[in-house]
């Protein structure tokens, strides 16, 4: 019998499934995907959020711990675990050197990189490369790994883990950690949860999926109706305003647009509907997604003149372009007039002060609502551009409450050897917005908490069909 089953193939499971086999046990990984497809959506990240004291190799200055918290509690609007939360932060101080002794390597963030060189280490070679490395850490050390292996329910009895079920087959094994991500690829379960708008529009019809298709919440729904206990609102998920020509999967990255604040944002009518300058770019990214599928036909159109260009990382393909601000109106098939009048509005508003987009600065609107707080310039400088922006979901909030030591709860108690890591369970420390690198702080703290208390849970568990100590190997 295996000792420690990890369901998932992503960042969370990886973690989970080295820590485990570096304690003694034998593992097995069931990733879902074909082995092209494998990492589920570790594959599009680029960054981990870490807190450290004092300047650490590729991070400069300091992030500490209290400074680490705020930005949490701030983008979350309080709807945090405290004690999870901070367990993750601290966490993220300490595990890049075993990162790297399992093959992740780093580098300085580039310019234009979100304001993040002090606050998040970037994988080189991108998220891809860091699965990649876990991977072939996790076959040297013996884990057997399964491709195209979907589970379809879990056996449980009384909240603990017995056996796991690809059809009809069944595996067994002492202990058992569900890394299998969120439902964000399950187009029929975002649209029960999103609904209808007063406008009879079915907003999730136009979302994109940034990344893996392969995440459908098979185990979180098997889950959730086999008792575990549910944290979290279906509706809210790291949601980016990416670009409307994305592909409806994997897009990942390339789709962001990344120059929102530095400019405008309007509707299909033409007329704006939140401030673009409310907080730093890295803090408020992954709201935009929310805000625009609150939007008329779920879509928006980022404006901005010729003065930020090389201020924010460009685009990977061009916007619309164009020497006038009416010329741009009919080009994106706006109502010219109210466009025109939204940003001769927005333009009179304006009270430039000192202008930096690295800091908070002074400039901003006055007796404009919505108002725009920070980085507020008039859009005078032609030629203008705009990007039009859908809803892209990178993954869902909804998951399993979990403790201290990553166990799944049934009925407020935890489960003896079933635990959970990554998007399953990162509702417990995200019940809304994102500050960038975070979901992989959660992924690698609980993976790596998950992994060992996995291990632990499989040396106590008594086995009539194949007793003694844990079969580790070289």
């Amino acid at each position: 019998m295996i000792d420690v089953l990890v369901i998932g193939g992503g960042n969370a499971a990886l973690c989970a499934a080295l820590m485990a086999r570096e304690a003694g046990a034998s593992v097995m990984l069931l990733e879902s995907a074909p082995k092209e497809w494998r990492g589920g959506n570790s594959q599009h990240t680029r960054n981990l959020r870490c807190m450290h004291d004092a300047p650490q190799d590729v991070l400069v200055g300091a992030y500490p711990e209290e400074e680490f918290w705020q930005d949490l509690l701030k983008v979350t609007g309080g709807q945090t675990n405290e004690h999870l939360a901070r367990l993750v932060i601290r966490a993220s101080s300490s595990c890049r050197d075993w990162m790297r002794k399992h093959g992740v390597r780093f580098q300085p963030s580039l310019s234009g990189t979100l304001h993040v060189a002090r606050t998040n280490a970037f994988f080189m070679g991108g998220g891809k490369a860091l699965v990649n490395a876990y991977y072939r850490s996790a076959e040297n050390l013996g884990v057997q790994i399964r491709y195209n292996a979907p589970v379809d329910t879990l056996e449980l009895e009384d909240g603990r883990f017995v056996a796991a079920r690809i059809g009809h087959e069944r595996i067994p094994a002492r202990a058992c950690v569900v890394a299998s991500g969120g439902f964000e690829s399950n187009r029929e379960w975002l649209r029960e949860a999103w609904g209808q708008n007063e406008d009879g529009e079915w907003p999730a019809d136009n979302f994109r999926i940034r990344g893996t298709r392969f995440n459908m919440g098979v185990l979180l729904k098997h889950l959730l109706e086999s008792g575990a206990d549910a944290i979290g609102d279906p509706t809210q998920s790291h949601c980016v305003a990416i670009d409307a020509r994305a592909p409806m999967y994997d897009g990942g990255i390339c789709t962001r647009v990344d120059c929102l604040s530095l400019g405008v944002m309007v509707n299909q009518h033409a007329v704006r509907f939140y401030d673009e300058g409310e907080d730093f770019w890295p803090k408020r990214y992954a709201i935009w997604g929310r805000l625009v599928a609150q939007q008329p036909g779920q879509i928006g159109y980022c404006i901005i003149d010729a003065k930020p260009w090389g201020l924010f990382m460009p685009p990977v393909f061009p916007g619309e372009q164009a020497n006038t601000l009416g010329e741009l109106a009919r080009t994106l098939g706006l109502d010219e007039q109210t466009f025109v009048q939204t940003i001769s509005e927005y333009n009179a508003a304006c009270r430039v002060g000192t202008f930096n987009h690295e800091t908070l600065d002074d400039c901003h609107t006055e007796g404009l609502t919505p108002a725009k707080t920070h980085w507020a310039r008039p859009l005078d400088t032609p030629p203008y551009y705009a990007f039009a922006l859908r809803p892209g979901i990178t993954f869902t909030y909804l998951g399993v409450k979990v403790n201290d030591q990553a166990a799944v709860h049934f009925g407020g108690q935890p489960s003896p050897n079933l635990f959970a890591a990554g998007e399953v369970m990162a509702g417990n420390v995200l019940g809304k917005g994102y500050t960038a690198g975070v979901g992989m702080s959660i992924g690698t703290a609980f993976g790596r908490i998950a992994g060992t208390q996995a291990a632990l849970a499989a040396r106590a568990q008594p086995d009539t069909l194949n007793a003694g100590p844990l079969h580790a190997t070289a």
